[in-house]
Parts: structure tokens; C-alpha cells; sequence
């Protein structure tokens, strides 16, 4: 049978994408820890967990990964392909809400250590489906926590996010894990009533948590709806991309690979009872992103047309600023600038934003909303 060129440039494809996966993996630097066997990864299909199951896979054979996933819209197995012939690598599809399905998983696959990544995430939904986020970021995250408790967990380790701190005027100083809590939108306040139940967990039960929180992450795999996917794969398409209210807002970006370095190096080195910052210094306005972005793809002489301005979120955090100093002290710190990450970025987005979901429309408009959830094969073992 000869083969088409259609197969050819495929396998041309794959190979690359492989090569960039082995590339972002990066290495192995800590022993298997003594009580870490089999872990689940909560939302291991999308975007920020997937870098840390393809990690974990690869580089610790030992360790038994589960990803438990509801293959939400935003998620997609194409994040974790590369590894669902591994070994040590299973996929269950499921909802952290099912109190019954959860407490099987952990019984049935001995699982000693959680990463709990799964929650809805997009401060612009969060606006018009507000009692969503507060099932799945609450009330799923309360089910795991308790599943954790009876099953005797030794590790449960809580992806939160900077924006439960609030916003910081500019000029404010960088926040400190010690900081309060001030979430101004549902998204944030879903997330920091989240951490409330972790840490009510870890104080009533002695449940053996931590919680991280990161500045915004960016990179492949991630759905388009947050701005540098969206705005990629929008000029990519010689389309213009919307920018909310006067576009002075600024935001501090870290790639996916140095997130999952981090959550590597909590895994093996966090204290049980504490909250890391995952930041960089790196911070830009929304305008300036785009009109770097712009600049960055070849379109500078067209940047006036290729910008509009619309009506800004109900309200819209100014900055966000963290200390990561507490992280740092553990050896971690950000390997990839800015730069780097949006070639990289860049690059990807314009080979396979189309290709990677199913449909991508509903979140390319001016203020995006959630489309349905996916219908993919789902891989077990």
C-alpha cells in the first residue's frame, strides 16, 4: 500500500508535536517520594494539569498516574495523547462531583496523593453561569476533600490561582502568601472558597493539604478563550481581536512548563499546611500584549484596524501581583521569559487552534461563553 502525502505531512506533524512535548517535559530532579505511589490529577485533560501529567508520566515511571477528567469544553485527550500508551498511565472520565464515583476511584486505585486541578476557570463566564462555578469549584472540590479524608489520603495539593488576593493598584507591593483574601469577582471568590475548605480540612481532620497560587499561565494546549490563545488564533485568521474597556489592565504571565516545574518541586519539597505563590515579574497591559502580539506576527502596519475596543467586564481587576520568594526558597524559579514562551506559543496556535477542539467559536467572540462540553473516546485502562 503506498502511502498519500496526506500521510506523510501527518507524520511530519506528529513529530513535531512530539518533539515539542519532550522538549517542555524537561527533567527529572527529585527521588520517588516515600509515600507517593499512585496520584490522581483532577482536570489532567486540560490545559495547566495536562503539562504536569505528561511530566509526571514520563519522568517517574514509578509513580502510577490517574487522570480524572469530565472532558468539560475546554478540555481536550488531545493534551494528553503523547502519553496514553504509557505504562503508568490511566485516564477515567468523571465528575469530581459524583461523591460515589470519587470515593470508588481512590478506593479501587489506592490513591495516596491528589493534585486537584479540575474547576472552572474563565472570569468572563463566571458573570453569566455564576452557580456552575460555585458547584464545580466548591462544592466538587468539598466532595474530593471529604472522599480524601475517609480514604486516607497523604497528600492533597490545591491549584488555586493569584486572582483570590484581588486586585492591587499599581505601585501596591507584591502579596504574600500571608496576604488576605479579597476576590472581587465569582470566579475568584468560588476559588477562594474553595481554600477555605482546604484549609478548614487540613485543621479540623489533619488532612495533609497545600495549596498553590498562580499568576496567569499561558502556552500550547490551552483553550482559546483567555487572551493570548484567543488573540493568536484570531489574527492567525486575518480577524480582529477585542480588547475590554481601555485595555490599561496588566497581567503577569508564566509558561505552563514552569507551573509544572513548580508543582513538581512542591510535590517532593512542599511543607504540609502551606501556600505557595507560582509568579514571575513579568507584566504587561492588555493593550500592550496586543499590540505585541501584533507586532509579533507580522501585521504592525495593520495594528489600527486589527484592534477594537469593546464594553468592559462588569468589573475587571486592575493588576494582580504575587511574591514567590517562599517557592524560590524551595529551588524553583522561572526558566522560560517571555519572549521564548510567546514564539512558542505563536507558533502552535497557528498550526493547530482549528484542529485541537471540536469548535472553537463560541469562544473567539468579544466576551466568550461556554459551548458544550465534548464527545471524545475515551482511553481507560
Amino acid at each position: 500500500m503506498s502511502h498519500t502525502t496526506a500521510d506523510t505531512d501527518d507524520k511530519a506533524v506528529q513529530h513535531q508535536l512530539d518533539d515539542s512535548i519532550a522538549s517542555d517535559v524537561g527533567k527529572r530532579l527529585f527521588e520517588a517520594g516515600p509515600n507517593v505511589k499512585n496520584i490522581l490529577i483532577t482536570g489532567g485533560a486540560g490545559f495547566i494539569a495536562s503539562f504536569v501529567v505528561r511530566k509526571l508520566v514520563l519522568l517517574y515511571p514509578e509513580y502510577n498516574i490517574f487522570n480524572f477528567d469530565k472532558l468539560d469544553y475546554c478540555a481536550s485527550t488531545n493534551n494528553v495523547k503523547y502519553v496514553q500508551n504509557k505504562p503508568n498511565y490511566s485516564f477515567i472520565k468523571g465528575d469530581i462531583c459524583v461523591k460515589d464515583m470519587v470515593n470508588f476511584v481512590l478506593h479501587e486505585k489506592k490513591i495516596d496523593t491528589i493534585l486537584h486541578f479540575a474547576a472552572q476557570t474563565h472570569v468572563d463566564n463566571s458573570f453569566g453561569n455564576s452557580a456552575e462555578f460555585t458547584i464545580n469549584n466548591v462544592m466538587g472540590t468539598h466532595v474530593l476533600l471529604e472522599a480524601a479524608r475517609v480514604n486516607n489520603i497523604k497528600k492533597f495539593i490545591h491549584i488555586s490561582t493569584d486572582e483570590v488576593y484581588g486586585e492591587v493598584e499599581h505601585g501596591g507591593n507584591e502579596l504574600t502568601e500571608e496576604s488576605l483574601l479579597a476576590p472581587t469577582n465569582p470566579y475568584s471568590a468560588t476559588k477562594a472558597a474553595a481554600e477555605m475548605m482546604v484549609g478548614a480540612y487540613q485543621k479540623s481532620f489533619g488532612l495533609p493539604t497545600i495549596i498553590t497560587r498562580s499568576n496567569n499561565v499561558y502556552g500550547p494546549y490551552q483553550y482559546p478563550e483567555k487572551i493570548i490563545p484567543k488573540f493568536v488564533t484570531l489574527l492567525s485568521e486575518d480577524s480582529k481581536v477585542f480588547i475590554h474597556g481601555d485595555g490599561s489592565n496588566t497581567r503577569r504571565f508564566i509558561y505552563g512548563t514552569d507551573v509544572a516545574d513548580a508543582i513538581e518541586v512542591i510535590l517532593h519539597k512542599g511543607d504540609i499546611g502551606e501556600t505557595y505563590n507560582i509568579g514571575t515579574s513579568f507584566e504587561i497591559s492588555n493593550l500592550n500584549l496586543t499590540k505585541l502580539l501584533i507586532k509579533q506576527m507580522g501585521l504592525a502596519a495593520r495594528e489600527t484596524e486589527l484592534i477594537e475596543f469593546v464594553e468592559d467586564r462588569p468589573f475587571n481587576d486592575m493588576r494582580y501581583a504575587i511574591d514567590s520568594t517562599k517557592l524560590e526558597a524551595l529551588g524553583w524559579a522561572p526558566k522560560v521569559t517571555f519572549e521564548d514562551g510567546l514564539k512558542k506559543t505563536i507558533a502552535w496556535y497557528t498550526q493547530y487552534s482549528r484542529k485541537w477542539w471540536p469548535n472553537i467559536s463560541t469562544a473567539l467572540v468579544a466576551h466568550p461563553y461556554k459551548s458544550g462540553a465534548q464527545h471524545e473516546i475515551v482511553i481507560q485502562k
